[in-house]
């Protein structure tokens, strides 16, 4: 009987990680500008969500992704461009919360593995296709 209870509560513990508090104001709601509302969702959409990690925050269902669209509507309603939006997330979370990494020496080989690994297989098809010529 313990193991069951044990059990159900542990299975019960990833409903209990998400608060009971109702969600931010502008986490669901959009703009009432909106040349503002176009500005915060294209941002939206190139911020990644960071509980999810294979979604933007503005297709992400979580809490988090909803407190971070609240954020970015807040902000660009008071003014701010995406811009500053953007590189205050980054500063706060790091580069990895952005669906474009930044191009330096640290992340060259993010950039360039795709390149070299392209010239790797050509490589090796003309290898295999010069073997069968002769």
């Amino acid at each position: 009987m313990r193991r069951l209870l044990a059990l159900l509560l542990l299975c019960a513990a990833p409903a209990m990680a998400d608060s009971s508090l109702p969600p931010a104001r502008w986490a669901n709601q959009q703009l009432p500008n909106p040349r503002q509302e176009a500005e915060a969702k294209a941002l939206m959409e190139e911020l990644r969500c960071l509980v999810c990690q294979g979604q933007s925050i503005a297709d992400s269902n979580a809490e988090l992704a909803g407190d971070m669209r609240a954020l970015v509507r807040q902000r660009i309603a008071a003014g701010e461009r995406p811009e500053q939006v953007g590189a205050w997330l980054i500063e706060r979370y790091g580069d990895w919360v952005s669906y474009r990494p930044p191009v330096e020496p640290l992340t060259w080989p993010l950039w360039a593995a795709p390149i070299a690994l392209l010239l790797v297989g050509a490589l090796l098809l003309r290898k295999r296709f010069v073997r069968r010529r002769r």
